[in-house]
């Protein structure tokens, strides 16, 4: 039964990608954006849709089974109060001068190009590794919800192979009429696992965390070293200015039909909080009735309790919600990936290149895109982990260049903003790949120190970087010129 609801949810999310594009053309605004006219409703499943990916059914469960009282670190509430001031003056300003993506934004804001092309292929690098991970989460959640009567290469190539027929032909519009879907199954399933479980295990919530104090003593709590609470605020800090960052998040932003509705959306994301507290309910049940799930698999958490505790049926019903929880975030990563590789990377090469040949060659990298993806989940091993952490901390880098905009006279040059992107990159290559951290890096630190995420490190040295290289550069740029005369006052 399971395998028939899986498999009527890939057709309807097919139908509905691409039941979107009837009556629409498809030029490239229309298919990037959706012309801009997309109200309260629709801007609230498609960002949504961006931020709530696979990670609410394999990521945020096992962690709470992990990690315990730190997990509260995908509550961060500031998240959502930075696109509350940013977003309505990046749609405003990208309305006004045309924009479709991030690296358009940075283009104008700086007049420079070179710069925007830096921007998109930061973009493109960090889309890809997001994208495998959500490839990976339809071959886990698949297979599990199907007790693996559906193999998860299959899974996978189904995925791709749906998801990249309603981009090429809806484009944004395809992800937001899936979106509607994915939002009422997520919602229907983790509201009710997260009251079943506790109630059928323990007779109700509170009894659910009372046994668990009494079974494992401050698991609930951050510790004073480690996940303290350091280290709870300066990942919260990453998260929210990172967050937009995303050239998906950030692109899809743009398809409002106004800055009000960017507002109101931002003001009622949050709700999907409401959604993260019964997921980490879940995982904390699993704690004490499977107290011996290690490694990897704390990521099936949400599965194997589901298994122990209902019928096949509902099982179907609760893969169908993680797949389409993968499809919807792939879409977008897909559409971005190929708008950024055409608009604001080949056509600074092909500068002539008319928009009817740009929309056209969007979607040809639809699927070439789809395929790099597809071969790196098959291929890519366990490096994908540390490339993805890499990727988030890479968009978090063009934070700093893109809010100092928001002044009336930017005091950053674009070198500045190049040499601070750059160094913010390579800073958070080098401690990924070397795995440093602040106490390694600074050992007879205060421990409040110790337990910073190392992000600040290169969040820190970015903005040196960007503020120095803009001073010398200004300098360098009031000063005559050789063979230039000097009037004299």
């Amino acid at each position: 039964m399971s395998i028939i609801i899986i498999a009527v949810t890939f057709f309807l999310a097919l139908f509905l990608g691409i039941r979107a594009r009837k009556g629409r053309n498809v030029q490239l605004e229309s298919w990037v954006v959706g012309n801009r006219n997309f109200g309260n409703i629709v801007m609230f499943v498609l960002m949504a849709g961006e931020m709530f990916t696979t990670f609410i059914f394999l990521g945020a469960s096992g962690a709470s089974y992990s990690m315990g009282g730190p997990v509260i670190y995908i509550f961060c509430a500031v998240t959502y109060i930075i696109p509350f001031w940013i977003l309505p003056h990046i749609w405003r300003y990208s309305k006004e001068h045309k924009l479709l993506t991030q690296p358009d934004f940075f283009i104008k804001k700086y007049d420079s190009k070179l710069l925007g092309l830096f921007v998109a292929i930061v973009g493109v690098v960090s889309i890809i590794p997001y994208m495998v991970l959500q490839l990976n989460g339809i071959k886990i959640i698949v297979s599990e919800a199907s007790y693996g009567a559906i193999s998860p290469n299959l899974a996978v190539w189904i995925g791709v192979i749906v998801v990249t027929i309603f981009v090429y032909i809806s484009g944004i519009h395809g992800s937001a009429f899936t979106a509607i879907l994915k939002d009422i199954l997520m919602l229907v399933t983790i509201l009710f696992l997260g009251i079943y479980l506790p109630f059928h295990y323990f007779g109700g919530i509170e009894p659910m965390f009372k046994t668990l104090d009494a079974a494992k003593p401050g698991f609930l709590l951050l510790p004073k070293s480690g996940y303290s609470i350091s280290w709870y605020v300066s990942v919260c800090l990453i998260v929210a200015l990172g967050q937009y960052m995303w050239p998906h998040v950030f692109g899809a932003s743009l398809s409002s039909k106004d800055a009000r509705t960017l507002r109101q959306n931002a003001a009622l994301i949050p709700l999907y909080q409401i959604l993260m507290v019964f997921i980490l309910f879940i995982g904390f049940t699993a704690v004490l009735q499977m107290p011996k799930i290690e490694g990897g698999r704390t990521d099936l958490v949400l599965f194997e309790i589901a298994k122990e505790s209902l019928p096949p049926w509902f099982i179907g019903v609760i893969g169908s919600a993680g797949l389409l929880a993968a499809l919807v975030p792939s879409s977008l990563l897909l559409l971005t990936a190929s708008t950024l590789l055409s608009k604001n990377i080949y056509k600074v090469f092909k500068p002539a290149t008319s928009e009817a040949k740009l929309t056209g060659l969007t979607r040809i990298f639809v699927p070439v895109i789809a395929l790099i993806a597809l071969l790196f989940t098959f291929y890519g091993g366990k490096t994908m982990l540390s490339l993805l952490l890499m990727s988030y901390s890479f968009v978090l880098q063009l934070f700093p260049a893109l809010i100092v905009t928001f002044f009336r006279r930017n005091p950053v040059t674009k070198i500045g903003a190049g040499a601070g992107i750059l160094s913010g990159i390579v800073t958070v290559a080098y401690v990924t790949i070397k795995n440093t951290t602040f106490g390694s890096l600074f050992p007879y630190a205060p421990q409040v120190l110790k337990d910073l995420d190392p992000g600040f490190l290169a969040f820190t040295i970015n903005f040196i970087f960007m503020f120095t290289v803009s001073g010398i550069s200004h300098i360098l740029s009031s000063k005559p010129s050789i063979g230039q005369k000097v009037v004299k006052q």
